[in-house]
């Protein structure tokens, strides 16, 4: 990168004081700064940059992006939500302690990022979205894919991050540099604030020149603080954990955050609490700890819905209290239960009328324990939990060949994953009928569960492997996506092919929406758009998976009975690229034991005696909900 470097005088007083600059356009500035933030093992913050070009970045941040080389590598995706989805999935793997940026032309480009935002805004994680837009100064307006607003000639389609970024800026100045590349850090290693960054970029202020201090520069790092905890708050949490008799933790993704997985354990096992987990925060402690009671909620087991059910005290730690979490404020049926919330967030941590505990995982228990001394809760009823676990050993055996059970289940597919699973194993997904049944069955050994539910977002799940096995290459990750949601995206599967980037997609192809059919007809509907057969269409598709997959590069195969599953993901682990393995499945059973009800709106008319039996069925389990 050719650059000049001069020095000016700046008055100080009555004096003067020599500044050295260098000068650099704008986008040059950016991409060096992001270079030289670092961590505080030392390494880069932002890890890399995920850019799909086009007018509005092809120019000047194209040119800054090469001319920085190595010093900060650049990826190519093929759709610019799926390379955003990589790079949120990456920051989940890193426990938010490394990001990515991800750059796209004006337009379309843009817009395609939303979705992706949205995705890292609800999960609170860090990612830097660069998107390109207008001319700063107006002279060509409107360029290519400007849109304009009638009544506001600052409008620009990029306002479409406001809403779910945590900070947003526009780059309509060099120098602006200055003080929103700082701000955006700041927000993206705020354990409270956490979230996505959206720095519009005017693609003719990223090829404008300007003189930046050399000091701009200088390498930072920068800490993952630590919140201590008000003393009058934890006085309260304290006198409420020791008013009770049966409390239950409810560990949520703020215990990785955290990196508290060991503290959470160790305070569970000194004072006797169990432990029932978020999908955000499944897989922080081992399914085999006596302790863990698996789930709660609408994806919950039998054995965590009945200790949430009689739980006088819940403790959520790192939990947004999520309504799947809660069975919709019917789950903690105890009508003496208190809550409390122990989060980086007010917003959070006051939740439904919970006891707040504003303070980071970590040290909220190290603080309630020591105050707690050796006082220990009554023992759980370990004999529910044996009987779940051989409840989930029916459940998901592989069908016995005369059993007339054609097609598997969900649950008989995981099984098959499961039990060629090793210690090393991530399993991930997004939507569909997977998240709900992986959460209900699935056996997660420490760090071996990536979910993607706060916003549930179908397409999520090919990319987010691939940026799961970029963060964690040591680790085996392995994909469980419906036909729907691969069919949703697939493309960066391209893109791991090309990168030598491994890891197993295990495609179940259940012909359609089998999950939203199966909540269809629970809330009183007939069978209608959501699978192939009940859809408007004059042929029945009769997809080629197999021959899609491999036409991108990747290892691909379809097998007949779980037997097969199980050797071909065996199999997988010797390869090089992503390997799919594609298997039939039936669509009506889902997890087939476990969860709760879910408040989904029933007709209140209609003349069906299904839809009146389901909406008499809604109401009785509405008057159960309490949601203070």
């Amino acid at each position: 990168m050719q650059v000049m470097t001069k020095r000016r005088r700046q008055r100080r007083g009555e004096g003067h004081e020599m500044i050295e600059t260098i000068r650099l356009t704008a986008a040059q500035a950016m991409f060096r700064w992001l270079s030289l933030q670092m961590t505080e093992e030392g390494e880069r913050f932002i890890d890399g940059v995920w850019a799909i070009f086009g007018h509005g970045n092809v120019a000047g941040i194209g040119e800054a992006l090469h001319g920085i080389g190595k010093e900060l590598p650049t990826w190519r995706g093929q759709n610019e939500q799926t390379m955003a989805h990589a790079a949120i999935a990456y920051a989940k793997t890193k426990r938010r302690r490394r990001a990515m940026a991800v750059t796209s032309s004006i337009g379309p480009g843009s817009t395609n990022m939303v979705t992706a935002a949205a995705l890292a805004h609800v999960n609170r994680l860090p990612v830097l979205f660069i998107p390109g837009d207008v001319f700063a100064n107006r002279r060509p307006d409107p360029v290519l894919q400007q849109i304009e607003d009638f009544d506001d000639g600052t409008m620009s389609v990029t306002d479409c991050f406001r809403p779910v970024s945590r900070y947003f800026d526009r780059i309509t100045r060099p120098e602006h540099l200055l003080t929103a590349l700082p701000r955006a850090m700041q927000v993206m290693t705020d354990p409270a604030n956490c979230g996505p960054v959206t720095l519009a970029f005017c693609q003719d202020v990223q090829a404008e020149a300007y003189d930046y201090p050399v000091s701009f520069f200088e390498p930072k790092m920068w800490r993952i603080r630590r919140l201590e905890p008000d003393p009058r708050e934890l006085d309260d949490v304290i006198v409420a954990l020791k008013a009770s008799t049966n409390p239950v933790i409810v560990a949520g993704g703020g215990v990785l955050y955290s990196s508290a997985d060991d503290d959470l354990l160790a305070f569970a096992k000194k004072h006797n609490i169990p432990i029932i987990e978020t999908q955000a925060g499944k897989g922080a402690i081992d399914w085999q700890e006596s302790l863990n009671f698996g789930s709660p909620g609408v994806t919950g087991t039998d054995c965590g819905n009945q200790i949430a059910a009689k739980a006088d005290l819940i403790l959520g730690v790192g939990t947004r209290f999520q309504d799947f979490t809660t069975g919709s404020w019917a789950i903690f049926a105890n009508p003496n239960r208190k809550l409390v919330s122990i989060n980086l967030t007010g917003y959070d941590a006051a939740k439904h009328g919970s006891i707040p505990l504003v303070c980071d995982a970590k040290i909220a228990l190290s603080r309630i324990s020591l105050r707690l001394g050796t006082h220990r809760f009554a023992d759980p009823d370990f004999a529910a939990r044996r009987a779940w676990f051989a409840a989930t050993d029916r459940v998901t055996a592989a069908p016995e060949p005369s059993s007339g059970n054609i097609l598997p289940s969900d649950a008989q597919v995981i099984g098959g994953v499961q039990r060629v699973a090793g210690p090393d194993t991530v399993v991930m997904c997004a939507a569909g009928t997977m998240p709900g049944a992986l959460q209900i069955l699935w056996r997660a050994a420490a760090g071996g569960y990536h979910m993607e539910y706060g916003f549930s977002c179908m397409g999520y799940e090919v990319a987010g492997a691939f940026g799961i096995k970029l963060a964690a290459q040591k680790k085996e990750v392995v994909c469980l996506v419906g036909d729907g949601s691969y069919m949703m995206a697939n493309s960066e599967l391209a893109t791991a092919v090309m990168m030598r980037v491994p890891f197993t997609i295990v495609l179940t192809d259940n012909r359609g929406y089998g999950c939203i059919n199966r909540l269809q007809q629970e809330c009183g509907g007939a069978e209608f758009n959501n699978m192939y057969k009940d859809s408007n269409i004059a042929v029945q598709p009769d997809i080629d998976f197999v021959g899609h997959a491999a036409s991108m590069g990747a290892h691909a195969v379809k097998v007949d009975d779980i037997a097969q599953l199980e050797t071909e993901i065996v199999r997988a682990r010797s390869r090089d690229v992503p390997t799919v393995i594609v298997i039939d499945t039936e669509a009506e059973t889902g997890a087939g034991i476990g969860g709760a009800w879910w408040d989904v709106a029933v007709p209140e008319v209609g003349s069906s005696e299904k839809l009146k039996k389901a909406r008499a069925h809604y109401e009785a389990n509405a008057l159960r909900q309490r949601i203070n």
